[in-house]
């Protein structure tokens, strides 16, 4: 059994698909972060696991899931509908067989799925990434997973949007074998609050480039 975290806030129209295609063996843990549509009451009655986190941010909620999460290797996932959940297997069978501590899931995106703007930063903070590390990543794959207790142990502080790069970062710097897998990007469901604005993507921006110093 896996668990899968869910990082959510207001995604009540893309988690009915996104816990349908569950595959057999993962098991959603859906980490709500202050919900106004009624995310969590959903998710509830779709028979997933449910935490809370109050405090706002994208690594609170990360973390608030990891917490709670009770098997040797999870996976986190964005909730919006850009990811299927059936391609969480290409990401976590190699942390399952100790071919790797933690994978990536390098996104793989359909025509329009993913703004320039957004592709752009992401491959800035590759750029750096591998100056500072030698990794050769094409993405910070929000699609991943990682072995539960060694994961808590790098001490990750960020709680906001620089988890994704502080978890890559501090991994590298344990020695961890990181490597990443293509896995296919849609057009998430509803309205993106991070990648899908500028001003969304210069606060993740914003937050990475503090993970960085």
């Amino acid at each position: 059994m896996v668990d899968v975290i869910l990082p959510v806030l207001d995604e009540a129209e893309a988690l009915p698909w996104v816990l349908d295609r569950m595959p057999a063996g993962y098991r959603p843990l859906v980490a709500d972060n202050g919900s106004t549509d009624g995310s969590a009451e959903l998710a509830v009655e779709l028979g997933s696991r449910v935490v809370v986190e109050p405090r706002r941010g994208f690594g609170a909620a990360c973390f608030a899931g990891l917490s709670a999460a009770e098997t040797d290797v999870v996976c986190f996932m964005d909730c919006d509908g850009s990811l299927d959940p059936r391609e969480l297997p290409l990401v976590a069978d190699p942390v399952l067989s100790g071919r790797a501590e933690l994978m990536l899931g390098a996104r793989r995106a359909d025509p329009g799925a993913w703004p320039l703007h957004a592709r752009l930063a992401n491959r800035a903070i590759c750029l750096e990434l591998r100056r500072r590390t030698s990794l050769t990543l094409r993405d910070l794959g929000p699609m991943r997973a990682a072995p539960r207790a060694a994961l808590l142990e790098l001490g990750v502080r960020d709680r906001r949007f620089g988890w994704p790069l502080e978890m890559v970062l501090r991994a590298a710097d344990a020695g961890w074998r990181i490597a990443e897998v293509p896995v296919s990007y849609r057009a998430r469901s509803g309205r993106s609050k991070v990648t899908g604005t500028v001003k969304g993507t210069a606060r993740a921006v914003r937050d990475m480039a503090g993970a960085l110093r």
